[in-house]
């Protein structure tokens, strides 16, 4: 069983922190997003993981190598130009076996879905294509899906109106398939699943199922879901992660004054100061070599790697990438600050 996890596109709906950093390397509790989907294929015993990736693939490759080290064997495969979900996959078809099922996911999606059970439900029915889906509040933002009582996927309707709205199961972005749907992808296309591949087995009769979950779910595509993520692997929403809103997490290697208040649930990695006075109330996670000047205040943030802030700063539901300067006495609320590379 192989996976081909999607992180070509260059995530414009996380700018500015994408800019600079592709967005599966985006830091979460201070490791990169992708770490957590390999670990969680792994998880599930699916140990051979392929990339279609597209935008700033180095820093990808440099840091991942052969993934070895997670207990995969990973495989990238390297778009010129943006294909869509379907036509990335068609583009590393070369890597998958043409007569088995395989696995897709969005990478920008973090989940506890039993892909496990999925596949047995896919299985199961003998279908081409199994759709996991998940509730959501609103379902008017998303493409949702009709099944009927034996989960058989009826009918795709983008964004409903609130009176067209018959479900709130949205697209989840974990998709099981059977290789035989790559004859119908064109090489080098765009081409979308969505669109182009789902709606057309769909009018050809073709066995699509939507696997229905409540598990933890959450797209991480803009600033406010990724401090929602923290927020929620910080309060133990997800399994994948044993973090309770209680715990303060602090590396042997940083220093925090012995009259910095500290309130969880706090995550600081290495080599960081925190001065006297400071206030950090969780969730926050601070990335190493950050300096914190005396008695600023720091409230459900993230601050990654080298980040300096003022004395008598404050800062709250904000997100600040790396080297990063924060002036003293500044008051930033619901920001997002750009990465800055170093020279």
């Amino acid at each position: 069983m192989k996976t081909i996890i999607l992180v070509g596109g260059e995530g414009t709906r996380l700018r500015p922190l994408t800019y600079s950093t592709a967005k599966t390397m985006v830091p979460v509790l201070n490791k990169p997003f992708i770490e957590y989907v390999i670990r969680y294929l792994n998880n599930h015993d699916i140990k051979e993981v392929i990339l279609a990736m597209g935008y700033k693939p180095d820093a990808i490759i440099n840091y991942l190598g052969d993934a070895s080290q997670l207990g995969t064997k990973l495989t990238y495969s390297i778009e010129t130009a943006p294909l869509g979900t379907a036509g990335a996959i068609k583009h590393a078809e070369q890597h998958l076996d043409t007569d088995d099922t395989f696995i897709v996911m969005n990478g920008d999606v973090f989940t506890d879905i039993d892909i496990t059970e999925m596949l047995n439900f896919h299985r199961k029915n003998k279908a081409k294509a199994t759709i996991a889906l998940t509730p959501v509040e609103d379902p008017t933002q998303f493409g949702v899906v009709e099944t009927d009582h034996e989960k058989r996927v009826t009918r795709f309707v983008e964004k409903p109106r609130r009176e067209q709205v018959t479900t709130n199961l949205i697209n989840a972005g974990v998709y099981i398939l059977d290789a035989t749907i790559l004859k119908s992808i064109p090489q080098g296309k765009r081409f979308m699943f969505e669109h182009d591949v789902f709606p057309v087995l769909l009018a050809d009769g073709d066995p699509v199922f939507g696997y229905a979950t409540d598990c933890y779910w959450i797209d991480t595509g803009t600033p406010e879901k990724y401090l929602q993520l923290t927020h929620d692997l910080m309060h133990g929403k997800s399994q994948q992660v044993a973090f309770q809103p209680e715990y303060i997490h602090i590396d042997k290697l940083s220093s925090v004054h012995p009259q910095a208040i500290l309130t969880g649930p706090v995550l600081i990695e290495k080599d960081c100061t925190i001065g006297k006075g400071v206030k950090i109330k969780g969730p926050v996670v601070i990335g190493s070599g950050c300096n914190i000047g005396d008695d600023a205040i720091i409230e459900n943030s993230i601050l990654w790697q080298r980040v300096t802030i003022g004395e008598h700063a404050r800062l709250k539901d904000c997100i600040v990438a790396s080297n990063n300067h924060i002036e003293n006495n500044a008051c930033i609320e619901c920001t997002a600050v750009n990465d800055i590379p170093l020279a």
